[in-house]
């Protein structure tokens, strides 16, 4: 599969998502959830027009793009003119949001002083293997490319002009099709429709569908051919209607931070100007694009069956650069829960803690690293302690904005679990860990070895022990973030059950959070900048330490050492862009690269301590840095201040959506 990077573009619905470049090309279908199963290695369309070969729609030297959603939904228009034959292509692509198929309706206006005779083709390569051969079939004007799993056909209300089932990468090149059989043993295909002629000044339309049937009975494809009849009566006109209402009224519905209804006090707020003027309200544009973007985003990374959260769709399916994207991380799915519940989706961060957190947690009551949206476990490469402490957090803050009890019921046993695995994890969660010295660890007692309390072992004591994974999944050690981390769960789980009125065990779990944040406070500081260190290993300066403080509350943020450590963060991670990268000498995808994470954790640092003209200096940063469709990245590069890696990154979206909530708290 070629490498694809950048989803400039997202669609969907709760079954199917699609992305696309900004030139309007498809590069992947998932169905029938976020992260399985991805259908296509390539989708390239294009025009025959006149005695010309093929002119691709995603890449033509004569070609002029033109991208944009609809206003507040998720329907992606992509103008396209080619300026050799003065013929614009308008490329409108959606996904009905109560039909699993997607609809590609095309309109071509002949602008030339000459009739253009114009037929409309399609490549389509499937991802296949071993385990899963493709072949292909043409049936009733149906491009049906099927395999054991599923049968994927495209089709259009327009009759077939003509296919090739066999070597169709090279035969398409001319842009004449032909072909003799009408089933084939490759995974690609192309296929023709003929448009017809165009006056100058004409226009025609054709309307392109996608349908994917799981073969959930087997050789049925007169079933298949039967709904696919189905599908050709709909009426695409007030399908896509349907679809830019029903997204409208999503963002109505979900715009918790009333950032559409009150205008002039986040003009105000997003600004720090009194008097509202020109330039406060394109501000407050684009600060609501971005806040628009984030709303439609999230359903499309949401698993509605299982409350399972995609970190992104994926945009690296042969690791060439990553361990790929598109999976469940705790954590992420923590932060992105937080968000969800600002934007009024309380009931999918509520399914997200009963059902997928339940259904995934480990019998030692820890959570792995990554998962499906399924629930399915996913590959890992080692453990994060935070993630399992994120889930204790995540609960009570859940709680704090629902006030649900028979939520708390739910979920105590699944936090009590995971805080007795958190009370273990430094001394005996994992037997075969290694054997390590530590000095002044807390805190538990260990069968068979010498007990131990906080503050009172010595060098020479030995426990087993497992070294986490910090949060950027790099570094194996102790980690402050991890342990602030642990400390907010011990605090969380002490209220989750006043809130219960459960006493026993409440003492204990207070204790351990002053135990963790005394042994933080001696062991996580460096004598020689008077600042917090990240780790047991290195005093490398982390924007992660700010976890202590934000949102973890283990360190007073008005605290000297929290005041020399933020000064440390602006010398060292603040880029001469203003944005803020991970953490010294980070080396991923080149490193040096702001971070929106990053920079927005400096500003909800930079809110909590009432500097609010640094902060909305780095919010700032975040939205002028958004994609032109309004997707915030991973990473941002500081030469182009455009997208360097992952585009619509959830966790991205989340801490901006939670960044503008403590503005608006303030």
């Amino acid at each position: 599969m070629e490498n694809k990077y950048y989803n400039e573009a997202i669609i969907g619905n709760k079954n199917i998502v699609a992305s696309f470049s900004k030139k309007g090309e498809m590069l992947r279908l998932f169905y029938p959830t976020r992260d399985y199963r991805q259908f296509i290695e390539t989708i390239h369309t294009g025009l025959k027009v006149n005695d010309s070969a093929i002119i691709y729609l995603h890449e033509d030297i004569n070609n002029e793009y033109e991208q944009y959603y609809t206003q507040n939904t998720n329907i992606i228009n992509t103008k396209i003119k080619n300026t050799y034959f003065n013929l614009s292509i308008l490329q409108t692509d959606f996904v009905p949001i109560k039909k699993d198929i997607i609809i590609k309706k095309l309109t071509f206006t002949n602008e030339n002083t000459i009739d253009l005779n114009v037929n409309f083709l399609i490549y389509s390569k499937l991802l296949s293997n071993n385990n899963n051969m493709v072949g292909s079939k043409v049936e009733n004007d149906i491009l049906m490319q099927y395999s054991h799993d599923y049968t994927f056909s495209i089709f259009s209300k327009t009759p077939i002009l003509s296919y090739r089932l066999n070597n169709s990468d090279e035969d398409i090149k001319s842009g004449i099709l032909h072909d003799k059989d009408y089933i084939g043993m490759a995974n690609d295909s192309a296929v023709s429709f003929d448009i017809g002629m165009l006056k100058p000044g004409e226009s025609k339309e054709i309307e392109i569908f996608i349908h994917i049937n799981e073969n959930n009975e087997k050789y049925k494809f007169d079933k298949i051919i039967e709904e696919i009849e189905r599908i050709r009566k709909t009426d695409t006109k007030e399908e896509l209607e349907n679809t830019k209402k029903y997204w409208e009224q999503f963002v109505k519905n979900h715009d918790g931070l009333q950032i559409f209804t009150k205008e002039e006090k986040w003009q105000k707020l997003i600004t720090g100007e009194e008097q509202t003027n020109e330039n406060t309200y394109k501000k407050y544009l684009e600060m609501r694009k971005v806040y628009a973007r984030s709303i439609l985003l999230f359903p499309l990374l949401s698993n509605e069956e299982t409350g399972g959260i995609s970190a992104a769709i994926e945009i690296d399916e042969a690791r060439t650069k990553s361990g790929r994207y598109s999976y469940c991380w705790p954590r992420d799915a923590v932060f992105l829960s937080k968000a969800l519940d600002i934007l009024k989706m309380q009931e999918q961060t509520t399914k997200f803690y009963t059902n997928f957190s339940k259904q995934t947690q480990s019998k030692n009551g820890m959570w792995e690293q990554r998962f499906y949206t399924d629930a399915r476990l996913a590959p890992c490469w080692g453990y994060q302690i935070d993630e399992t402490a994120s889930i204790i957090y995540g609960v009570y803050e859940h709680y704090k904005v629902t006030k649900d009890k028979n939520f708390l019921k739910q979920t105590h046993e699944m936090c009590q679990k995971a805080t007795e695995a958190l009370t273990k994890f430094p001394l005996e969660t994992f037997p075969n860990g290694k054997s390590v010295t530590f000095e002044n660890f807390p805190f538990r007692n260990v069968p068979n070895e010498k007990s131990v309390t906080f503050g009172n072992c010595n060098s020479e004591e030995r426990f087993i022990t497992h070294e986490s994974y910090d949060l950027w999944e790099m570094n194996e050690g102790i980690h402050l973030y991890s342990l602030s981390a642990i400390y907010a769960a011990f605090k969380s789980m002490a209220q989750i059950k006043r809130e219960l009125n459960i006493v026993e065990g409440i003492e204990e779990l207070e204790n351990n959070a002053e135990k963790i944040k005394e042994y933080c406070i001696n062991n996580f500081y460096d004598e020689n900048t008077k600042t917090l260190k990240r780790s047991n290993k290195d005093n490398i300066t982390d924007i992660s330490m700010l976890g202590a403080v934000v949102p973890f509350e283990m360190i007073d943020k008005n605290s000297e050492i929290v005041k020399n450590t933020i000064e440390k963060i602006d010398l060292n991670l603040r880029t001469y862009t203003g944005g803020y990268i991970r953490f010294e000498n980070d080396n991923y995808l080149g490193g040096n690269n702001p971070w929106v994470i990053s920079t927005l954790w400096m500003a909800l640092y930079n809110i909590e301590n009432q500097k609010l003209e640094e902060a909305r200096k780095q919010i700032e940063f975040v939205i002028k840095t958004a994609t032109n469709n309004g997707f915030l990245a991973e990473q941002i590069d500081n030469e182009t201040m455009g997208a360097k890696w992952v585009i619509g990154l959830g966790w991205s979206h989340a801490m901006y959506i939670i960044a503008l909530e403590s503005l608006l708290e303030i």
